[in-house]
């Protein structure tokens, strides 16, 4: 029994699957591609909120500093990802990996994470991206009914429409080809890019050198709390971090992090990439690269317009303009957020349907959904089940509280994935990576101990979530996944 848990697909048959004809997607995309993906889903909103609140509450002018220790606490586990995306080239990322390392249980547990962590996403984003078009709706005299606009808002039913449809429009986009979605993505990446330079160049000019005085305030302790809402090393060390000083900065890195979240997405493409093996190293790295590249520049130019105590938490960069003179700017940083969500969205579906889709191919989930489409040559079933299920979550549910589902489904990935790099060298030396990880064992151990440390910092309620929906996943696995894998039926065929 137990050694049907940890069962492994080796990286061989793993490859040999993508090439069945009903169950091959096509392979369309470059280098450019990818890393368009990467930071059409890493730019989201977190570089227009993120930016304010953390240099407010935690870390000063050094909220800049903050970037780059998250940039390379992501830049280890990106290096993990670049070696196995180009070794083993094929959808699901995480989920596949754990499979060739860690087992058939480990591959279910990490691709039943990998669902939740994307479907949630996408709705929260989905649910974001309504309340800017309705700010600019509302802005021009255009009113949505109450019973349709914001859930929170809405008096007995409510049904948030914008969010629900923008799923749905998005869905239909990812059935007709990858490469439509990443002319779209390109496109909507492109302007987000230039609104985000447009913020760092002006702003440029607004700058102050006393506002960055002090550039590492004094810190400040904080208070250890004692419910489920404290952070878990709280309440199992009864440690708390403070804020502001050198310390400090690291505590911002934990908050900024998330602003990072998405680059992992690009290794569920790898499937349909034309030449994996050179492109996605570059996609995966590349796209991380740039955009802590603009994340350093807004969070000098936010913190050099306003003094730190001073920014605005809710809306940091508009208000800061708004500040010095220049409300104007509001409207173009509010209009880039709005632009910018709908590559967000679009690439959290991609993302969850390839994983959706890789487990159905394997039999953990049913085989139906497997079938790619015969002219897109798209998984078309689960990307329109999954894209029905999340329009109808992001129109009915507040995910506010959720939210941080994601952030610990992500760092639980990081740290799957870096195992497994060090399993797969060891068990298969012999395989040709076209990208290898440096100095293994060490970049995956800092890997590992760094994702950890930032999820011991998230709220001990949020591992309780996640722990019952690891729970409701394993009891999914024994009632289904276990005795419908394709890998458990080749292994009883030579017996019969």
């Amino acid at each position: 029994m137990s050694s049907a848990l940890f069962r492994t697909k080796n990286v061989e048959q793993s490859i040999q699957d993508t090439e069945e004809p009903e169950h091959a997607l096509k392979k369309s995309l470059s280098a450019l591609d990818l890393t368009v993906f990467g930071v059409g889903v890493i730019i989201g909103t977190g570089i227009f909120v993120l930016t304010g609140k953390v240099a407010k509450e935690n870390a000063g002018p050094a909220v800049s500093l903050a970037f780059v220790v998250a940039g390379v606490v992501c830049a280890l586990a990106a290096l993990c990802y670049a070696e196995f995306a180009s070794t083993v080239p094929v959808a699901g990322s995480a989920y596949t990996f754990s499979y060739a390392t860690l087992g058939e249980l480990p591959a279910w547990i990490i691709g039943w994470d990998l669902i939740l962590e994307f479907a949630l996403g996408t709705a929260v984003v989905a649910v974001g991206w309504s309340g800017y078009v309705r700010s600019l709706l509302d802005n021009v005299g255009w009113h949505l009914p109450a019973a349709l606009g914001s859930r929170e808002g809405a008096q007995g039913f409510g049904f948030d429409i914008l969010a629900a449809v923008l799923v749905l429009v998005l869905t239909a986009i990812l059935v007709a080809g990858v490469k439509l979605s990443a002319r779209v993505t390109q496109v909507v990446v492109a302007i987000k890019v230039t609104v985000v330079l447009i913020v760092i160049i002006a702003g440029a000019f607004f700058a102050s050198g006393a506002n960055y005085k002090p550039f590492i305030p004094e810190p400040v302790p904080v208070a250890a709390g004692g419910n489920l809402k404290a952070p878990l090393i709280q309440l199992l060390f009864g440690w708390a971090p403070s804020n502001f000083g050198v310390m400090g900065i690291f505590t911002a890195a934990s908050v900024v992090f998330f602003a990072f979240i998405g680059f992992d997405i690009v290794a569920t493409a790898a499937e349909e990439t034309r030449n994996p093996q050179r492109d996605m190293p570059r996609g995966i790295l590349g796209s991380l690269f740039i955009c802590t590249a603009l994340y350093v520049g807004v969070s000098i130019v936010v913190t050099g317009m306003q003094h730190y105590s001073s920014l605005s938490v809710d809306a940091p960069l508009a208000d800061a303009f708004k500040g010095v003179g220049h409300p104007w700017y509001a409207g173009v940083i509010s209009f880039g957020a709005a632009v910018g969500l709908m590559s967000v969205c679009m690439i959290l579906l991609l993302g969850q349907t390839r994983v959706f889709f890789a487990m159905s191919r394997d039999g953990l989930l049913p085989r139906f959904f497997s079938r790619v489409h015969p002219r897109f040559r798209t998984p078309h079933r689960p990307t329109i089940l999954l894209g029905v299920v999340v329009a109808i979550v992001a129109g009915f549910t507040s995910l506010s509280e959720l939210a941080e589902l994601v952030n610990i489904g992500t760092l639980f990935a990081f740290i799957v994935v870096a195992i497994a790099v060090v399993i797969l060298r060891n068990t298969r030396p012999d395989l040709h990576r076209a990208f290898r990880t440096p100095f293994v064992p060490w970049v995956p151990i800092l890997s590992v101990c760094a994702s950890l440390w930032l999820m011991l910092n998230l709220p001990a309620e949020t591992w309780l979530r996640f722990a019952i929906w690891l729970v409701i996943g394993v009891v999914v696995y024994v009632l289904y996944g276990r005795s419908h894998s394709r890998l458990s039926s080749r292994e009883e065929t030579p017996a019969r």
